[in-house]
């Protein structure tokens, strides 16, 4: 990775800390060059960071990174926060990961068999 893409990757995640820190939370940057030795940032129970910062970003793959490192790491569902120039963050996760965190705050009503094919 060059070194404009490593600064454009670092100030992305002081930018994501920083702003989850706006909303109340404890979360901090990794090392700046660890060549994947820590997370990109740490402080979000139950979640492992991927951070990327940059305009065509491929989501399989950095899905794929997030969750190799989720498993290394052992510290979250694998979550990739996103976003390009001039637009919001997004985050991605997979479904199972995010009904898993969504049913601790909301429970299904009833529960079901859902084709779980698609």
């Amino acid at each position: 990775m060059g070194s404009k893409s490593q600064r454009k990757g670092r100030a992305g995640e002081l930018e994501l800390a920083r702003l989850l820190q706006g909303y109340g939370y404890d979360v901090q940057p990794g090392m700046a060059v660890s060549y994947g030795a820590t997370p990109d940032l740490v402080g979000l129970p139950h979640i492992h960071i991927e951070c990327k910062r940059n305009e065509r970003l491929n989501v399989p793959e950095a899905m794929a990174q997030a969750v190799r490192d989720a498993e290394w790491f052992q510290d979250g569902a694998p979550t990739v926060f996103h976003r390009r120039n001039r637009s919001g963050w997004l985050v991605t996760q997979r479904l199972e990961d995010w009904i898993a965190l969504y049913r601790k705050k909301e429970p299904p009503a009833s529960h079901t068999d859902s084709d779980t094919s698609g």
